[in-house]
């Protein structure tokens, strides 16, 4: 019966369930937490949830706990190779010492943003309908 599943459903995590997960949200979060339990909507329950900032070649965590997740502001879901884990080559730094340099990441890249769709609107007359977050 499971190989009549379509693997565009959200049938298809059924395999993930229990399994350390990656998910890059609409806002441009990044969240890893283990996988307990979805819906026919791929709302997704994270247990364990750690939020992941990046700059450059160093990374912060904050501990989140349990997470329920809207399927609609899923970007990316993906299972995290438990035995690669450790040898990714980033440092890990306490949060309050990145999150400055993260929040400037997101003002300069929101910036760009608007940079590109004021263009966009005014020279080839696309609309600049949308909001924070619908760039997906």
């Amino acid at each position: 019966m499971d190989s009549l599943i379509p693997f565009t459903t959200s049938g298809s995590l059924v395999d993930c369930v229990d399994r350390k997960m990656l998910v890059v949200l609409r806002d441009g979060r990044k969240l890893q937490g283990v996988l307990r339990s979805y819906d026919q909507f791929a709302n997704l329950v994270l247990e364990d949830t750690v939020e992941r900032i990046y700059h450059q070649d160093v990374f912060a965590e904050m501990w989140r706990g349990l997470y329920l997740i809207r399927g609609e502001n899923v970007v990316l879901l993906g299972e995290i190779d438990l035995d690669q884990e450790d040898e990714v080559p980033l440092r890990q730094v306490e949060w309050s010492v990145l999150e400055p340099y993260h929040k400037q990441d997101i003002a300069d890249r929101k910036r760009r943003e608007d940079i590109k769709s004021q263009i966009l609107y005014e020279q080839k007359g696309f609309c600049k309908e949308g909001g924070e977050g619908d760039g997906y």
